[in-house]
């Protein structure tokens, strides 16, 4: 629930500006002027500040340095351009001129907490981005990172196709929107899509969008997920999964920048940049009949492999510290330190399931953890083959986790949806996914 500061000298407005916002489900503060609103409330603890221009004592617009950040809309009963230009050029996201429609003031304050959570989603990714695959060079100095890292830089700023290899958990998505976020499309949307993730029956709905009454169960129109990325970039997901007729109409799409919504024969036109990523070898998928040539020839004009993090070599360790100095801050514990000995074991651990199963290990070992010390024991990797992906331990009496799995999928798949079947696993769908494919146990039954 997002938490709005009113600062209003007229209580009248101000107790119904109070209940329209309350009323709208939003957690509402209120202050009679700036010297109060900062003296009583933590400023930094509200996602938007409304804010009166006329104030006894300070102006309304004193308000802005002091929130430090937060985005401030002004009111105003003087609405003349200058009030409003320079309650701008001071650093007010925006204002609105007293009195007000209701709806309008309502309208207003989605977008701009909308565009908030944008800016701060992408100022934490970013930051992770230069963590994990930095540009300038933090994390990733093994040179298969430094390989990518040049190639991110030489050919973000192009709207060239880029096919993104490696195993999964490599962090495909996060070099897909390092690739976004310094491009010149980085102010416009970036839309992501598991192709795995999504039913054979629905992924050209997903994908391409429909009419209203194109299939049952189509009560409206929607639009689709290459639609949404208009102008910006489309990172699809494993795109091995596509079907063959869905993989014809993305192909329309690079050619002409043209769809058609399922049930629809009118074109539309779209401007896109496409990033894909997979883990399994388009080459031969394309010599089996399963993948369009000519689709993979336009899909890799450029190609980023990722190395798995086996063989990143020094990257590895340095990676670990700064995924449990993460993981301590998510969770509010204090700092940590990795002992020798798990030291050691994170250097001699496979890691198949690369930087996503060890900012796991990360994540679990400060959660268990009841000092200050993360010993091997917490990683609950020591048990494990450095030569095989799965855990040695025991889950079910004799069976081994991939047995139970195994034993668990094949008795449930063909009486509970896939979506049931992760969670009582305790994983996501593209997890259970990837398990499917590593043990070898094709979808059936129930979407």
């Amino acid at each position: 629930m997002s938490k709005i500061l009113i600062i209003e000298d007229e209580t009248v407005i101000r107790s119904a500006v109070r209940r329209l916002l309350e009323r709208n489900h939003y957690q509402v503060a209120e202050a009679g002027s700036v010297e109060r609103a900062s003296t009583e409330n933590d400023l930094q603890g509200f996602d938007l500040i409304l804010c009166d221009l006329r104030l006894p004592g300070a102006q309304g617009t004193d308000i802005i340095d002091l929130a430090k950040g937060v985005p401030v809309l002004i009111m105003t009963s003087y609405a003349s351009v200058r009030s409003a230009v320079n309650s701008m050029k001071q650093g007010a996201v925006d204002y609105i001129a007293k009195p007000f429609d209701h709806e309008e003031l309502l309208i207003l304050i989605q977008r701009i907490l909308k565009q908030s959570q944008r800016e701060r989603r992408t100022e934490v990714m970013k930051s992770e981005l230069d963590k994990v695959y930095p540009v300038d060079g933090m994390i990733g100095n093994c040179p298969a990172m430094e390989e990518v890292c040049r190639r991110i830089t030489r050919v973000a700023g192009t709207d060239s196709t880029v096919l993104i290899l490696g195993e999964s958990g490599t962090g495909k998505e996060l070099v897909a929107r390092a690739l976004h976020e310094q491009s010149q499309r980085h102010n416009a949307p970036i839309v992501t899509v598991n192709c795995a993730a999504i039913p054979e029956t629905l992924i050209e709905s997903e994908l391409f969008g429909h009419e209203k009454g194109a299939f049952t169960g189509a009560v409206s129109s929607r639009t689709g997920m290459i639609e949404a990325s208009n102008g910006g970039s489309l990172f699809l997901d494993e795109i091995g999964e596509l079907s063959l007729a869905a993989q014809a109409r993305l192909l329309r799409v690079l050619q002409n920048g043209e769809i058609r919504r399922v049930g629809s024969e009118q074109p539309r036109y779209v401007d896109i940049r496409l990033i894909s990523a997979t883990h399994r070898d388009l080459k031969q998928l394309v010599q089996d009949g399963q993948f369009r040539s000519d689709l993979y020839f336009r899909l890799r004009v450029v190609e980023l492999n990722l190395p798995p993090l086996r063989e990143r070599g020094g990257d590895l360790i340095e990676l670990a510290r700064y995924l449990l100095d993460k993981a301590r801050k998510q969770l509010n514990r204090p700092i940590m330190t990795l002992t020798p000995e798990s030291l050691q074991a994170i250097q001699n651990y496979d890691w198949p399931g690369n930087v996503r199963e060890l900012e796991n290990a990360m994540e679990r070992a400060v959660i268990l953890c009841e000092g200050e010390r993360i010993t091997p024991d917490l990683l609950a990797i020591d048990n494990l083959s450095a030569n095989d992906d799965r855990p040695a331990a025991l889950a079910d009496g004799d069976l081994s986790l991939e047995d139970y799995f195994r034993h668990f999928v094949l008795e449930h798949q063909g009486q509970i949806t896939e979506t049931e079947l992760a969670k009582r696993l305790g994983i996501s769908r593209k997890a259970l996914w990837e398990r499917r494919q590593r043990v070898g146990i094709p979808r059936t039954g129930k979407k």
